[in-house]
């Protein structure tokens, strides 16, 4: 699937992933290929994902942290839609 983070600087993230875990306002869920799709709210955590073929461009590498192939990015809060195998993330 894909999954594109956008914040109000960048879009951070543009790339194909095989899982997401984000922390949503009642807690912690995750998405893997073909979710069904979903809108919600995010509240603060940390956005987590896998993927053999993630590409951070170098210049958002910092962004984000890189534990044996989970990368993870914390926000404050933000919104999430998943829809025909795409996801955004709009993140503060």
């Amino acid at each position: 699937m894909i999954l594109e983070i956008v914040t109000p600087e960048a879009t951070l993230l543009h790339s194909e992933v095989d899982l997401i875990s984000v922390p949503g306002i009642n807690g912690e869920f995750q998405m893997l290929n073909n979710h069904a799709p979903i809108v919600s709210l995010l509240g603060n955590g940390t956005i987590k994902f896998k993927g053999d073929n993630v590409k951070i461009e170098e210049q958002f590498e910092a962004n984000f942290t890189n534990n044996k192939g989970e990368y993870m990015l914390p926000i404050k809060s933000g919104t999430i839609e998943m829809k025909e195998n795409k996801v955004i993330i709009l993140a503060d």
